[in-house]
């Protein structure tokens, strides 16, 4: 996790030095040597069979990496109060308008928002009428449409941001971040103090037959 500066170009260079000194992190490659191929950053090019997953909110950007599984990443700053409402009797499920409705918790509606976020990267779709393939229970309980694949998430917390990954297999994520202002002109510089996340959740994605 990076903070960001204002202007795309800026941006862009922010979320490439990202990439690189998270591969460089997973692999053990040197940061300068790593990069995603060109076009959507969802896998390596160098070291090659890296798969990505890159968010960016609120001024924060977050890169996730995996050995060979396909992964999602989704971030939201904990001060954002969207009409969270209105997207919830649209889009959700039953069940869960049953609970986020009279809960009235819009931390748990961003947790929410998170998860079926980072789940639908991971699975290679976008939000538009998919956002009910993950069916999530007032205890966080996950319920997605695809199985035999080991899905898992894990939420957690830095710096006043919600973060969230979806991934295979049962290796839990690790992450930190990088506090203040980077040096994008030296691809290999030293990373200072970084901050660690602190994980709140970590859940399995059992399978159901079709979406709620």
């Amino acid at each position: 996790m990076a903070g960001l500066t204002q202007g795309p170009r800026r941006d862009f260079l922010a979320s490439r030095w990202l990439i690189r000194q998270a591969l460089a992190a997973a692999s053990g490659h040197q940061a300068s040597q790593c990069q995603p191929v060109d076009g959507r950053p969802e896998l390596s090019a160098w070291p090659p069979g890296w798969c990505l997953s890159v968010s960016h909110s609120g001024g924060l950007a977050g890169c996730a990496v995996a050995a060979g599984t396909p992964l999602g990443l989704d971030i939201e700053p904990l001060t954002r109060r969207p009409h969270w409402q209105k997207v919830v009797n649209r889009w959700f499920s039953s069940q869960e308008q049953a609970w986020l409705i009279p809960d009235d918790d819009a931390e748990a509606f961003l947790t929410v928002w998170t998860l079926k976020e980072a789940w639908l990267k991971a699975t290679g779709r976008g939000i538009a009428n998919n956002l009910r393939t993950l069916c999530v229970s007032r205890d966080f309980g996950l319920s997605g449409d695809q199985s035999g694949q080991n899905w898992q998430a894990s939420v957690g917390g830095v710096a006043g941001y919600l973060i969230t990954v979806v991934y295979q297999g049962e290796n839990r994520p690790s992450g930190f971040m990088i506090p203040g202002a980077v040096n994008l002109a030296n691809v290999g510089s030293d990373i200072a103090d970084p901050e660690p996340i602190r994980w709140l959740f970590h859940r399995i994605i059992h399978p159901i037959t079709k979406p709620a």
